[in-house]
């Protein structure tokens, strides 16, 4: 399957992220914790993640200002929120900032593991459609290239 997923489990409360930690290695996934906001953005600007799950209330920030905040450290990590204060408000503006995916506690580790899943298959799909693009554009710029050639070529006889 190639290389395992990093993800990282944001959360204040050290039950949930060890529990989910030992859940999601046990899966295959490499997984990394950070308490608090301030920690998940010190550690996504020097590691790579492919998946956060991010606690919608945190000690030093809400998970949604988290949100926008990590947005700049890894642009294509997919950011699901997991809240204990499920409200359509709090879902709604989640996902306007970001979230891939909103998940309410306490929750069903099954539902997690899916929705895991389904995000780090779109994120495979999403990195495939943008090789492809680059390959397209890389072919179509070489063949530009070679008629400008071809046309200075014969414009200076």
């Amino acid at each position: 399957m190639g290389e395992r997923a990093r993800i990282l489990v944001v959360d204040d409360d050290e039950g949930i992220r060890k529990v989910l930690a030992a859940i999601l290695e046990t899966e295959g996934y490499s997984v990394d914790t950070a308490k608090n906001g301030g920690e998940a953005i010190k550690k996504s600007n020097t590691k790579f993640y492919n998946l956060a799950l991010i606690d919608f209330r945190l000690p030093d920030m809400d998970g949604t200002k988290l949100l926008t905040r990590m947005r700049g450290t890894t642009p294509k990590m997919r950011k699901i929120i997991i809240t204990g204060y499920p409200t359509l408000q709090n879902a709604l503006e989640a996902l306007n900032r970001g979230a891939d995916a909103y998940i309410m506690k306490p929750f069903d580790i099954d539902k997690v593991l899916a929705t895991i899943k389904e995000q780090l298959k779109e994120q495979r799909e999403e990195k495939q459609y943008s090789q492809e693009k680059v390959k397209e554009f890389i072919e179509t710029r070489v063949k530009e290239l070679d008629e400008e050639k071809t046309v200075t070529h014969r414009g200076s006889r």
